[in-house]
């Protein structure tokens, strides 16, 4: 009876009927095999299976595709991504990684294979946030092949993604802030908008605030939640974008003074609805007290702009507004970075680096003033 081969037994040899090199490497009794069209390339393949045994890879992990462990790999993860995540991440892997990756091996796949990839998807016209996307899924998901055991290496890591370029950032000059504020003052806006440019909330955050989630007594308020739309799901609410998004955001005597008019004006909105209005205790809600859409308020503020002759920027620039405005009026940017639900002040400052100049020269001045007694 002939000896069955042990783990990592291989061998290479010359195919004549397809005219290419042969390897095979045995494992677990059964046999991996390679063609390849030089002798070279097999040895290579040999060397990585090997090392690849070495750290635990077995026969059926060895026969996955790209495909069959992608598909396997989002419908473990999704109860550990909040749902518009975990639907971006099932489109990535749907649109960009099957159609190109696919068919290829887990064990096989290679740097090169995936460096193509990102070129090709740049040559096809996609931008460079997208395929910097399809690199962070790809390395995420190669990642939890690796402590699967499913393959000894990241490929990916070997990777890199093209650079993001920096977009020039747009926001609202304070004289721009009081043409806004004063375009919606006493119009059920007002506190929205105050709140917009005073605090960085998201528009999401914004939309997600409940009246329980005020403390009158302390003037402030916690960030809990946030409005977003999922596709299938419709509006729904989810916790805020990062462990720092849950905040408590302190508020001066104007926003209290807007925010309480805002009660009268939904008081008043909540008598004429009548039998349609459905309370939710939302600061910000629709006509008729639902949640009121992203794309709603996004459409709002457009139109406003143009009516009142503002440059036209996103709702989410009125965050990057406030943030421009604190710096400007010499607030510490760690109070900013808080405010904001940064996770690092690194990225606070990295994201408002067009500030710095400007504050340079305050500082240039303020010690011009406190040192000029002593110079004279």
């Amino acid at each position: 009876m002939a000896k069955r081969r042990g783990n990592k037994e291989g061998s290479i040899y010359f195919h004549k009927p397809s005219g290419r090199w042969c390897a095979q490497v045995s494992l677990q009794g059964k046999r991996l095999t390679k063609y390849s069209p030089t002798q070279r390339e097999c040895r290579d393949w040999l060397k990585e299976i090997n090392s690849q045994i070495d750290q635990g890879l077995t026969f059926s992990a060895a026969r996955l595709s790209v495909a069959e462990y992608l598909s396997e790999w989002t419908k473990n993860i999704e109860l550990t991504l909040r749902p518009k995540t975990w639907i971006q991440y099932k489109q990535v892997v749907r649109d960009h990684l099957l159609p190109y990756l696919g068919k290829i091996k887990l064990k096989d796949l290679r740097p090169d294979q995936v460096q193509s990839l990102y070129s090709r998807k740049l040559e096809e016209g996609k931008s460079i946030r997208t395929v910097r996307l399809t690199h962070a899924v790809l390395r995420r998901a190669m990642n939890q092949a690796v402590m699967w055991g499913l393959i000894g290496r990241n490929p990916v890591l070997a990777v890199k993604p093209p650079k993001q370029q920096k977009k020039e950032m747009k926001y609202l000059t304070e004289a721009q802030v009081k043409v806004l504020l004063g375009a919606v003052d006493e119009t059920r806006y007002s506190a929205l908008y105050y709140l917009a440019v005073t605090t960085g909330l998201r528009q999401g955050e914004l939309l997600g605030l409940k009246w329980s989630d005020f403390d009158w007594g302390n003037k402030r308020f916690q960030v809990q939640r946030q409005l977003q739309r999922i596709t299938g799901k419709g509006l729904v609410f989810s916790e805020p974008k990062t462990k720092a998004g849950k905040r408590s955001i302190a508020i001066g005597k104007i926003a209290i003074k807007k925010l309480r008019r805002h009660q009268e004006i939904l008081c008043f909105q909540r008598e004429i609805s009548g039998d349609r209005w459905q309370e939710n205790d939302l600061v910000f809600p629709s006509t008729i007290g639902t949640p009121l859409g992203p794309r709603n308020l996004s459409t709002h503020f457009y139109n406003l702009l143009i009516e009142i002759d503002l440059p036209k920027i996103r709702f989410h620039d009125l965050r990057h507004t406030a943030a421009t405005l604190m710096f400007k009026q010499g607030v510490h940017p760690k109070v900013v970075q808080e405010r904001l639900g940064h996770s690092s002040i690194v990225l606070t400052m990295d994201t408002y680096s067009h500030v710095i100049p400007s504050m340079q020269e305050d500082v240039a001045d303020i010690l011009d003033k406190a040192l000029v007694s002593e110079l004279q």
